[in-house]
């Protein structure tokens, strides 16, 4: 089975969308969506300036390259519209306070709490 790729992005399909690289023409939307309180409500911070939204727009691209998965744009298949993305990340963000250290923190204890 092969599975389909643009700019070394897999390509994935469901009934009603295609998972796809973002591409240029996409940003334009892209932008407004992030820039829109109601979209930002539920997920904390504040609606990007299109300065913003293009760094984070490039910053997609690299992702595949640089960690092997990443963010797909998602469109609309009847339209060919883009309308939104979904995806995996790593911000390498640290626990707090640091469990550095204390390779015991955590380990199997959930299930006897």
């Amino acid at each position: 089975m092969s599975i389909k790729t643009e700019a070394g992005v897999p390509i994935l399909e469901t009934a009603r969308t295609i998972l796809r690289p973002h591409r240029p023409a996409d940003f334009e939307t892209y932008a407004a969506i992030w820039a829109e309180p109601a979209v930002i409500r539920f997920i904390g911070g504040k609606p990007r300036t299109r300065e913003e939204s293009w760094m984070r727009f490039l910053r997609h691209a690299g992702l595949w390259s640089l960690i092997g998965y990443g963010f797909w744009a998602i469109e609309d298949k009847a339209t060919g519209r883009f309308i939104g993305e979904a995806g995996f990340h790593d911000l390498k963000r640290e626990i707090e306070p640091s469990i550095e250290g204390v390779p015991e923190a955590g380990w199997a204890l959930a299930t006897e709490a």
